[in-house]
């Protein structure tokens, strides 16, 4: 008999999508131009190629759980630059893991954060999470025992959650809080001083929050901030804070090479070596070559520099083409546009079959149910991973279309 929670789970967004598009094809002689799926199109650097080359007596090996003292340091020595983390705050042994990408990481959290019954609530755990939101994070929640909670981020509250506004009867049966910053499919960044009340109230009620920082390193303006920082900042409290806290980021978005599967998880000591004896019973570990590819990679920075300038000028693209309309606005990070064009499933489909533009609806990324995909329903996702060419012909299509 399968687990009855599956049917708890959200839809996958693109199975959502392949259902509301079926039947539907494109105009004659538009290219599909497929600006739904959020992958990367740039040409990954060198760096992935030469090394994976080169290691080819490792493919024989099995990977360790660990992955490599190498990439523990150029991880662990990363954090510390970018987040400007006092020397040791972040150790390469106690406070950081690999992983192969970040989504069955982001998933298996879960089962290790989520107790059978919250303290002295006895009632079924609470996870937090955003809505839009990453489909992974609410069925992490439902396969953990867990019931999600959908906080709606939308225009009003700069697209992130008011954590502010959750009730303390919530809170205290809150297990897990997962947060996406800067948030997809938003592009919002959320500040030092709402990430450190955030923090405070995990002290307090005693839940963990797991941010997602995979868009970290995709901003056009200041870099965002990111949980660690927020828990450093804590000065005397900080190591506290830090056990309240775990980041999950990858090299999918950072260096544009999402089929390497390498990312990493880090934070408290305790909740790091829990994590990792539960990996030793589940885990998917990176091989060994892809293990010193992504050592290299986070310890190059001009490659990331250059992606940066590259989407910062797709952005100057979109805001030519849109500027004024759908409600465009420059998001703080990511490369998707958030587009408020009244009612996103009827644009999707209109899209599609006038244009041959393929894009995502809000509402694929919200729960189902008129209330709960409120939040969503009134917007389009596009992800700007094409080259520039293709994405002004798509928002001119997009612009024709929609007019």
């Amino acid at each position: 008999m399968l687990n009855s929670r599956l049917a708890e789970l959200i839809p996958y967004p693109f199975e959502r999508l392949a259902r509301l598009l079926d039947g539907l094809a494109p105009v004659a002689g538009a290219e599909p131009i497929l600006m739904s799926l959020g992958e990367p199109r740039h040409e990954p650097p060198a760096i992935v190629a030469e090394t994976l080359a080169a290691g080819g007596a490792d493919w024989g090996r099995y990977p360790p759980l660990r992955g490599t003292p190498g990439f523990r340091a150029a991880v662990a020595d990363w954090l510390a630059a970018r987040y400007r983390l006092d020397p040791g705050f972040i150790s390469p042994d106690a406070n950081v893991l690999p992983v192969a990408g970040t989504r069955e990481a982001i998933f298996m959290f879960a089962l290790l954060a989520v107790p059978p019954a919250k303290a002295e609530s006895g009632g079924r755990p609470l996870v937090l999470v955003p809505n839009p939101l990453y489909h992974v994070y609410a069925g992490a929640a439902v396969m953990a025992g867990a019931e999600p909670v959908f906080l709606p981020a939308t225009a009003e509250t700069w697209f992130l959650p008011d954590f502010a506004a959750v009730e303390e009867a919530v809170l205290r049966r809150t297990a897990l809080v997962y947060l996406c910053s800067p948030a997809n499919p938003q592009g919002a960044a959320i500040s030092l001083e709402a990430l450190r009340a955030l923090i405070a109230r995990a002290i307090e009620f005693d839940f963990i929050l797991a941010m997602d920082e995979c868009y970290s390193e995709l901003y056009f303006d200041a870099p965002p901030v990111g949980a660690l920082e927020a828990a450093a900042a804590f000065g005397a409290r900080a190591g506290e804070a830090l056990d309240h806290v775990v980041v999950f980021n990858s090299l999918s978005k950072r260096s544009g090479a999402p089929g390497l599967r390498s990312g990493f998880v880090a934070g408290g000591a305790r909740l790091i070596e829990a994590f990792a004896a539960l990996r030793n019973f589940a885990s998917v570990q990176s091989p060994l070559p892809v293990v010193r590819a992504a050592e290299r990679l986070w310890r190059d920075e001009a490659h990331v520099e250059a992606g940066r300038r590259r989407y910062r000028e797709k952005l100057d693209l979109a805001a030519e083409v849109l500027g004024g309309r759908y409600g465009f606005y420059r998001p703080d990070g990511g490369f998707f546009l958030w587009l408020d064009v009244g009612d996103g499933m009827d644009a999707a489909r209109r899209l599609w079959a006038e244009a041959g533009v393929r894009v995502l609806p809000g509402s694929c990324l919200c729960p189902p149910g008129e209330e709960l995909a409120r939040p969503g329903a009134p917007y389009i996702r596009l992800a700007l991973v094409h080259e520039p060419d293709t994405i002004a012909e798509a928002l001119h299509r997009v612009r024709r279309v929609l007019n």
